[in-house]
């Protein structure tokens, strides 16, 4: 493998580690307490094995989720009407679990490229009020499907499940 290339690798998975801690510094406070796991499937069992969410406790965790439809195929226009269609479909899994966008805390977005950041910006920065946005990490990553961005969260329940 090319120096370069091995490099850009490092990074990578360097960034997606230090990305993924605070998410498992909540999964291990969320497992010292006694809920039970609530799987969301706002559309019904999943055709692949993973849930659009868990909620632990007070935590809701939202897995990834990519610009698409519902039939699955990602909608046509790229960063900016994928990031729009991604947002909808965290809203529509965050409404599934009785919260809306104002209980996300904390996001993390992968690009396909990093230069679309500013464009992914405008679309989010739109799905939340007063400044309140929630705490952040990006990741330049190759997605499923020739996806431009995808983004996972986690939002705090209103109460207990």
């Amino acid at each position: 493998m090319p120096a370069p290339l091995r490099t850009t690798l490092r990074r990578s998975v360097s960034l997606a580690f230090l990305a993924a801690l605070p998410l498992a510094s909540a999964c291990r406070a969320v497992a010292h307490t006694s809920a039970e796991p609530q799987f969301i499937q706002p559309d019904g069992p999943p055709a692949n094995p993973f849930s659009p969410a868990v909620r632990v406790g007070n935590i809701i965790f939202v897995s990834g989720t990519l610009g698409t439809k519902p039939d699955g195929t990602l909608v046509p226009g790229g960063i900016q009407a994928e990031t729009r269609q991604l947002l909808e479909n965290i809203k529509g899994t965050l409404g599934a679990a009785g919260v809306g966008m104002d209980r996300v805390v904390k996001c993390t977005v992968f690009l396909a490229d990093l230069k679309e950041w500013p464009v992914m910006n405008e679309v989010y920065r739109s799905y939340f009020s007063n400044g309140n946005y929630p705490a952040r990490a990006a990741v330049q990553a190759t997605l499923l499907f020739g996806a431009r961005v995808e983004m996972e969260c986690a939002a705090a329940a209103k109460s207990p499940a």
